[in-house]
C-alpha cells in the first residue's frame, strides 16, 4: 500500500506525453542496426519504448503513485530549438524526417515518427521548466524520450537529436534565472550539454559517469568520472536553479553501462540533489530523463531516485535483484584518494 503524501515530502510534477512512444528505433545487433541473416532472433535497439513504458507504469501504479501529479507535454516549436541548436542542424533534422528518416549518426536512427517524438521530448521538458519558473511547483520531472544530453548544438549523438536539458537551461536563463547548475548522472558523459555551455559563466555543468572512450566522429570526447557530486562547486557557483539530468544506465545490471549502482545508490543520489536544491535554490529542481536500458530494473531505479528526491523516511519498494554483499573498503579508499587529489589541485575545492 502506498503512503499518503505529507507536507514535508510534497509531490513531484511529472510531465509526459504518449506521443513519445512513436519513436521506433528498430531491431538488430544491439544498437547497430545490423541485421545478419544467420541470427534467428534480433533484439530491440536499447533505446526502445518498452523501457519508458515501464517508467510511466511504475509511477502510475507503484507505491509512489500518490506522490505524483501528472501533466501533459507539448511539442516544441522550431524557433524554440534555436536557443541551443543551430538553424543548419535543425534544418538537417527536418529534411531527414521529410525524406522518410535515416541513420543520423552511429546507432542513432531517425525513423518515421521519431522527429515528432523528439519535438515532444523537447517541448515537454520546456513545459516542466516553465512550471517551476511560473511558481506552480518546485519539483518537476520531464519523463521524456528520445534522450538528449549527447545532442550538441550542431549534431546528433548517442541516441539523442535535441538537447532537452540544454533547451530548458536556456529557457531558465532567458526568463531571469541568474545561474543554473546542471548535474548529469548517467553511465555516459553529458557531452552535448557541456558543449552548449562551455563559454557560459551563468551555467555550470557537472557530469558523473563511467570511464569511457569515444564512439565515433559524433562523440570524440573521452569520459572520466569524478565519482563525487561536487557540492563545493555548487556552493561556490550559487545557482538559483538545479537541473538533474538522470540516466539509470549507471545501474549494476544495465546492458549499456559498466557501473554498480543499485536502488539504494539512486535513492541516495535523489536525497543529495534535493538537499542541494533546498540549500541553494529554494527547492527549485528540474529532473530530466536520459538513459536507462534495462527494461525492468531502470524503472525500479527511477522509483528509488524519486523516493530520495521526496526525502521519504523509508523505501517504498525493495530491490528485487541487488542482493549480493559488497566489500566497500576498496571503493572508500578510491574515493578518499580522489577527494585528496581534488583538495590539493583544484583551486576552488582547496581548503581555506
Amino acid at each position: 500500500m502506498s503512503a499518503s503524501p505529507t507536507p514535508s515530502c510534497g509531490c513531484i510534477n511529472v510531465f509526459w506525453d504518449d506521443g513519445m512512444l512513436s519513436h521506433d528505433t528498430g531491431r538488430g545487433v544491439f544498437h547497430s542496426g545490423v541485421k545478419p541473416t544467420f541470427l534467428d532472433v534480433l533484439e530491440k535497439h536499447p533505446e526502445n519504448s518498452d523501457r519508458v513504458k515501464n517508467m510511466v507504469s511504475i509511477l502510475k501504479r507503484g507505491p509512489i503513485s500518490s506522490y505524483i501529479s501528472w501533466h501533459s507535454g507539448r511539442s516544441a516549436l522550431l524557433p524554440e530549438l534555436l536557443s541551443f541548436h543551430t538553424q543548419e542542424y535543425v534544418n538537417k533534422l527536418v529534411e531527414a524526417d521529410r525524406d522518410g528518416g535515416r541513420e543520423i549518426c552511429y546507432g542513432t536512427f531517425l525513423n518515421p515518427g521519431s522527429w515528432d517524438a523528439a519535438l515532444l521530448a523537447a517541448g515537454t521538458t520546456l513545459s516542466a521548466m516553465k512550471h517551476i519558473l511560473d511558481g506552480h511547483g518546485r519539483l518537476a520531472y520531464a519523463l521524456v524520450r528520445p534522450p538528449g544530453h549527447h545532442a550538441q548544438p550542431t549534431q546528433a549523438d548517442g541516441y539523442c537529436f535535441l538537447n532537452n536539458a540544454g533547451l530548458a537551461v536556456k529557457l531558465a536563463l532567458d526568463s531571469g534565472c541568474r545561474k543554473v547548475a546542471v548535474i548529469d548522472i548517467d553511465a555516459h558523459h553529458g557531452n552535448g550539454t557541456a558543449e552548449g555551455f562551455y563559454r557560459s559563466s551563468d551555467a555550470l555543468t557537472i557530469s558523473l559517469h563511467m570511464n569511457h572512450g569515444p564512439w565515433g566522429p559524433s562523440h570524440p570526447q573521452m569520459g572520466l568520472s569524478m565519482n563525487l557530486v561536487k557540492t563545493k562547486a555548487i556552493e561556490k557557483f550559487k545557482p538559483d536553479m538545479i537541473v538533474l539530468v538522470i540516466g539509470q544506465d549507471s545501474s549494476a545490471f544495465d546492458p549499456n553501462g559498466r557501473q554498480c549502482l543499485t536502488m539504494d545508490g539512486y535513492r541516495e543520489i535523489g536525497r543529495i540533489i534535493r538537499g542541494l536544491a533546498d540549500k541553494h535554490c529554494d527547492g527549485r529542481l528540474l529532473i530530466v530523463q536520459e538513459g536507462g536500458y534495462h527494461v525492468t530494473y531502470s524503472a525500479y531505479c527511477l522509483h528509488a531516485t524519486l523516493e530520495g528526491v521526496l526525502n521519504l523516511p523509508l523505501p517504498l519498494l525493495s530491490d528485487p535483484i541487488a542482493y549480493y554483499p559488497e566489500d566497500e573498503a576498496f571503493a572508500v579508499k578510491v574515493i578518499e584518494s580522489i577527494k585528496r587529489y581534488h583538495r590539493e589541485t583544484v583551486p576552488f575545492l582547496k581548503e581555506p
